[in-house]
């Protein structure tokens, strides 16, 4: 196991970002809640504090013994962390009289701090915060002020721990990854986190864990379950079978472009073509939330039967990523959201799971991708519902309205690959709209369906943007989809962003 840094959750919405940019410097770290700090672990090296939106002075802040943290590990405070450690010790946490929200600028760095060792004064740094410390403890020291805080960021005499009133991780502090990465040093990480050093450890842990026995995995042609699948075929060969199931809600030749792509990655993956039984079950059904489960457990019920003709599985392989993992429990312990790629298979398979990529953030699921020699195709595949075209056409669902989509959606991501668009958004498709309206063509008066484009600009898909297409390129789709989709006569592209809609229409 390599040296890890530990980031304790005190509720901030930055969290996990601060452990993608740890992990961007090589250096490997958990996420775990404020109060659960792990005893007697010799690989720590390092303890990061969060922000939060509580304040110090709150009867339900998040507050646990930090003391004995400080006195074995080099310490860094962002933000509440920054304010609580302060708080505690004797200091003054205040509302501030000017709130700093955004971007400030350091008047004062103590050049000989090891923290901020080779950042310059002036260096912009960005603040999210209601209160701010007033007064040090005697044992505090200020190493940086901005214009508006005198204690930006300070160092407590005698022992390696810093507190930072700005945030770090976020993009917009211009030396935030030199500041983490002072502190990595500091820390004494080895900074030996690789996407090959965790290809080999995870191989060998999976032997190690499964032995000669014997595993499913249900495939979706998404990055993560198509890395899962070639890490578990390193590990174990011929014992792990694939299951792909076609809903008949792919995208247009979608089934036989990821079985081909999964028969260049040697995997033994079996196909189910099961798109008629999906039509019946979903026939009449226009609620969104209905059309999901109804969706989620028709995959169940597909897998299951898929799987029942296999002998002696023990183990079910799933794609559950780092995030998913964190989200699964909040800081207070209550369940937010669970987390299964399958959507929870019957109790009665009786099987265990195994979760190669659980220590993952998404960025590095590709990275290790990449270093697999997975194709670009897998890989760079924008997002995609697991309940396909379904929720991508409004209303009910028949087959013929999944051929129009489906021949609508080829167009627009085809010409996006084509104008080379495709890679510069985070997640594009077609939705067909429940609404028929006049149009002509030729000499004919035509009442037909309506299409809406959509793609958005994101790095997480918790926010996004619409993407400023160029209009000679909107101007190109609309024109080949009404000229060459029967049963489209206008089509139209949606300008909102994420908050208030939703990237997906259902």
């Amino acid at each position: 196991m390599c040296d890890k840094i530990i980031i304790l959750d005190f509720g901030s919405q930055t969290t996990q970002l601060i452990g993608r940019r740890i992990r961007e410097l090589n250096t490997y770290c958990e996420i775990l809640p404020y109060n659960r700090f792990p005893e007697d672990d010799e690989h720590i090296k390092g303890v990061i504090f969060s922000g939060s939106s509580c304040s110090t002075d709150d009867s339900n802040a998040f507050r646990t013994d930090l003391t004995a943290i400080r006195k074995k590990y080099p310490v860094l405070g962002i933000c509440y962390g920054a304010q609580l450690m302060a708080n505690d010790s004797g200091g003054k946490v205040e509302p501030a009289t000017v709130r700093e929200y955004g971007r400030a600028h350091l008047s004062y760095i103590d050049g000989s701090d090891p923290l901020l060792k080779g950042v310059k004064n002036g260096s912009q740094v960005w603040m999210s915060h209601g209160d701010t410390i007033t007064q040090l403890p005697a044992s505090f020291g200020i190493i940086a002020s901005t214009n508006d805080v005198k204690i930006a960021a300070y160092r407590i005499d005698g022992e390696p721990t810093w507190g930072v009133q700005f945030h770090p991780e976020v993009f917009h502090t211009e030396d935030g990854m030199h500041i983490l990465n002072n502190f990595i040093h500091i820390c004494g990480c080895a900074k030996d986190w690789t996407p090959a050093s965790f290809i080999e450890s995870t191989v060998s842990a999976l032997k190690a864990q499964l032995g000669d026995d014997k595993v499913i995995l249900a495939l979706s042609g998404g990055v993560d379950s198509s890395v899962t699948a070639i890490l578990l075929h390193k590990a174990i060969g011929k014992n792990l079978t694939c299951i792909f199931v076609d809903h008949g809600l792919l995208r247009k030749h979608e089934f036989e472009h990821v079985m081909h792509s999964y028969e260049h990655l040697g995997l033994n993956v079996i196909g189910i073509k099961a798109g008629e039984k999906f039509y019946r079950r979903l026939a009449g059904v226009t609620e969104p939330e209905q059309k999901r489960k109804i969706i989620g457990q028709g995959f169940i019920d597909v897998f299951e039967e898929e799987a029942q003709k296999l002998k002696d599985i023990k183990w079910l392989g799933q794609g559950t990523i780092y995030p998913d993992v964190i989200e699964s429990l909040s800081i207070t312990g209550m369940v937010i959201k669970s987390h299964h790629n399958v959507g929870g298979l019957p109790d009665r398979m009786k099987l265990k799971l195994v979760e190669p990529l659980r220590l993952l953030f998404k960025d590095e699921v590709r990275r290790v991708g990449t270093e697999l020699g997975m194709m670009p195709y897998l890989i760079n595949r924008h997002p995609f519902p697991g309940p396909g075209l379904g929720i991508r056409i409004l209303g009910d669902i028949t087959e013929q309205k999944v051929h129009i989509l489906q021949d609508a959606d080829d167009i627009y991501i085809s010409l996006m690959r084509e104008w080379g668009l495709y890679d510069t958004v985070w997640q594009a498709g077609a939705i067909l709209l429940p609404v028929r309206s006049v149009g002509v063509m030729g000499d004919e008066r035509t009442y037909e369906n309506t299409v809406a484009l959509r793609a958005v600009t994101s790095t997480d898909a918790m926010t996004a943007d619409w993407a400023q297409l160029p209009y000679d390129f909107l101007a190109k789709v609309s024109n080949e989809i009404i000229n060459k989709v029967k049963g489209v006569n206008r089509v139209v592209y949606d300008i909102s962003s994420k908050p208030p809609a939703t990237i997906e229409w259902e």
